[in-house]
């Protein structure tokens, strides 16, 4: 059984090596100590979000600080491409939904949209408390998950502001995937991006480094629209800034459903799952 995911807050670990001692405290540290009740010899990973992990094993707990013996340290490479979940906003929760199983099955990223059907609307403290809400989310996700990365979540964006998104990824060598019922191309034959190096296959592969410094992993976004679908007008604009569509299969998915199946089946073809 793996061990299960605390996340550093707050102390880079960076500077931690093979048989080194580090603290788990603060309210990680309780929740492992005092909640779960952890004890000496059981074995905790430790991670920054940022893809470095600590393996350790408790060697004492003490009123909510967990003492471990780093028995190994593990470096993850950045992802190339970055996988972005851009999901429409949805009532009843399912767009939580959709972002938890999206990071459960291995999203980079995550981005709200106000899709022009979202009857869900972010709007003043509702925004930035309903953000929160999703940070809260893809943070306990990742620790389910037991993954090093934790998916960053964007600042909400309007149709406007994602066309213009669109573009900039397109022109940057990504690619944006727009999933639509009405889509004849079925999205596991749809082109994937090159990496900076052109490690990054368009069929099923091992993914590549980020390639040489200063270089920048090329983006890849799948768009998901709200209860209602994706209007005409939205759909327009987003292939004229180079979004391409296509569908995952024979039958309509929720919006709660189709990201996740989507994100799983590309980082299939992305050889993250070999």
């Amino acid at each position: 059984m793996s061990a299960p995911v605390f996340l550093a807050e707050g102390t880079p670990l960076a500077g931690y090596g093979v048989d080194s001692v580090f603290v788990l405290d603060g309210a990680e540290g309780r929740h492992a100590g005092v909640v779960q009740r952890r004890g000496p010899g059981e074995r905790i990973d430790v991670v920054d979000g940022a893809g470095l992990r600590l393996e350790g094993v408790v060697e004492s707990v003490d009123d909510g600080h967990v003492r471990l013996r780093v028995r190994g340290v593990v470096a993850e490479e950045a992802p190339a491409p970055v996988l972005t979940l851009v999901q429409a906003l949805a009532k009843g929760d399912r767009d939580e939904q959709a972002i938890e199983a999206a990071t459960e099955t291995g999203v980079d990223a995550v981005l709200p949209w106000q899709a022009e059907r979202s009857i869900v609307v972010w709007r003043g403290p509702r925004a930035a408390k309903s953000q929160a809400k999703w940070v809260a989310t893809v943070r306990a996700a990742t620790k389910q998950a037991r993954r090093a990365r934790m998916p960053r979540v964007g600042e909400p964006v309007t149709t406007r502001q994602l066309a213009a998104r669109v573009r900039d990824v397109v022109v940057a060598g990504g690619a944006v995937v727009v999933l639509h019922e009405e889509a004849t191309t079925p999205l596991r034959d749809v082109a994937l991006p090159q990496g900076p190096a052109g490690g990054v296959p368009s069929a099923p592969g091992v993914p590549s480094s980020s390639g040489a410094e200063g270089s920048r992993a090329p983006e890849l976004f799948v768009v998901v629209g709200p209860e209602g679908g994706i209007s005409d007008a939205e759909l327009d604009a987003f292939t004229a800034a180079g979004a391409v569509t296509a569908r995952l299969g024979p039958h309509v998915m929720r919006t709660s459903t189709a990201g996740p199946v989507a994100v799983a089946m590309l980082n299939e073809r992305l050889g993250r799952w070999s």
